[in-house]
């Protein structure tokens, strides 16, 4: 592994990292863009959602880019104009919605103090509430369990999948020592990576808990996402966190790092 290289800077606060064909997508919150980027740096805005924050994305299997408008309750899809159009409504839900994680089968897991599922047919239901603070939101290589980062309860939690979307089996997956989890992602050994706001800090943990690896970042790390050419790129979405009467201060603290693994990507997102 080496230490974490600048590929780009002078962002909002990067969040929901995406790797995607051959590029990194991001959300870059307080502009309202989702932007994509390819090794080198070179960045365009794919989208931009009338939203403050929070929003995130990822792809339905058919290769339909949806968006969470977090605080307007509503997924978003990308037509073919490049619009985006509504998907859900998740109103009925709760208030402020956060993070996505899309299975094989097109199940969109929607998170906020609960998780909403939004299955292919356009129905819509509430698998699981009681949230501290959901965050992020990763599905096993095996498809069989979604992980969720409870960055208020200090730990990552575990639920099976029904092939229908439902949820079950709730359990503990991780503690964290107290430490505040954000974006994940899933290796091909079944660890987790973590970010950590507090911490400054992505954390490699397998399932109990046990810590395998730390990068120790100089700013909040919101998220991170495996990807590149062999996967083994951690790419790490990095800001100065100053609390969210800030959040439209106009800072451009937000970097995108790159640190190299030894052990790829797999799951998803």
């Amino acid at each position: 592994m080496t230490a974490p290289r600048l590929l780009l800077e002078g962002l909002g606060i990067p969040e929901s990292p995406r790797w995607h064909g051959d590029k990194l997508w991001f959300c870059n919150w307080t502009t309202g863009d989702v932007v994509a980027a390819g090794a080198d740096g070179a960045a365009d805005v794919m989208a931009n959602v009338e939203t403050t924050v929070p929003y995130s994305i990822d792809w339905l299997p058919d290769g339909t880019l949806l968006v969470v408008s977090g605080q307007e309750q509503r997924l978003l899809r990308r037509d073919s104009s490049g619009s985006l159009v509504p998907y859900a409504d998740l109103s009925a839900f709760g208030r402020v919605f956060n993070e996505i994680v899309v299975d094989a089968f097109g199940n969109a897991f929607v998170n906020g103090e609960s998780i909403v599922v939004v299955r292919p047919d356009g129905s819509c239901a509430q698998v699981a509430d009681g949230l501290r603070f959901g965050n992020g939101m990763a599905v096993t290589p095996d498809g069989r369990t979604l992980v969720v980062a409870e960055s208020h309860g200090g730990c990552l939690t575990a639920f099976t999948i029904g092939v229908d979307g439902t949820v079950s089996d709730r359990r503990r997956w991780a503690d964290l020592d107290g430490d505040a989890p954000d974006g994940i992602c899933v290796d091909a050994e079944g660890a987790v990576w973590y970010a950590s706001v507090p911490g400054r800090q992505c954390v490699r943990v397998r399932e109990g808990g046990a810590v395998l690896q730390r990068i120790g970042i100089d700013r909040g790390a919101f998220a991170c996402m495996l990807g590149g050419d062999d996967g083994r790129s951690l790419f790490i979405a990095a800001a100065e966190w100053k609390g969210m009467d800030a959040i439209g201060d106009g800072s451009r603290t937000g970097q995108v790092l790159v640190a190299q693994v030894d052990v790829p990507h797999a799951g998803r997102p």
